[in-house]
């Protein structure tokens, strides 16, 4: 395994899917969407987050997908680490849209530097090894609490954070039950790993 290609959300309709990421942020080559009836409880264990250049392209990008249909969960806000909130998209993934920026610099201009898949796991180091033990190489870690891997040229990052913490950032309460509703492509192998994410082949996702 090298890095992740796509990601696939199971959503009830996949039009209207591809619709609202189209609307809410621009994102039209790095989701696939399939459809999935399998029940899903509560938190699904992950959140994928837009980091951007400034405050002005988190508002814009807010505002677009609560147009389109997603709700806020935490308004954006300036805290230490820079400025972002949290909404939920009508298929029920969380997304972050934040900027180590605390001031504008220029008017919004919508660009998104990266798109982070953000597992939250029961044993950050546990499933840091495990991913390591793929072909991974970390670009961040601090201990037990957040790892975060090397992207190589591909636009989508894979970190690892506690479910707990996740939940706490993301705004939501951490119990949930059920399917995870996303499958991530990269891997040279169909895997699953200790959380319970699955990984398939790009071969297999173009199926999807």
């Amino acid at each position: 395994m090298t890095n992740i290609e796509t990601i696939t959300l199971e959503v009830a309709d996949t039009a209207a899917a591809e619709r609202f990421y189209a609307d809410a942020f621009g994102l039209t080559t790095q989701l696939r969407f399939r459809t999935s009836a399998e029940p899903s409880i509560g938190f699904r264990g992950f959140t994928l987050s837009l980091t951007v250049p400034q405050p002005a392209d988190v508002d814009s990008l807010i505002g677009t997908a609560l147009a389109a249909g997603a709700t806020t969960i935490k308004p954006a806000t300036k805290s230490m680490w820079g400025y972002g909130g949290t909404v939920q998209a009508p298929d029920g993934t969380i997304w972050k849209l934040a900027t180590s920026a605390k001031k504008n610099t220029g008017p919004a201009t919508r660009e998104i530097d990266a798109v982070v898949l953000l597992l939250g796991v029961a044993d950050v180091a546990a499933s840091k090894k495990f991913y390591l033990d793929r072909g991974l190489t970390v670009a961040k870690s601090f201990g037990r609490m957040y790892v975060e891997f090397d992207a190589g040229e591909s636009p989508l990052k894979l970190a690892l954070y506690r479910r707990k913490a996740l939940a706490k950032d993301a705004g939501v309460a951490p119990e949930g039950s059920g399917s995870h509703r996303i499958a991530v492509s990269g891997a040279a192998e169909p895997f699953t790993d200790p959380d319970g994410f699955a990984w398939e082949t790009p071969a297999a996702a173009n199926l999807s």
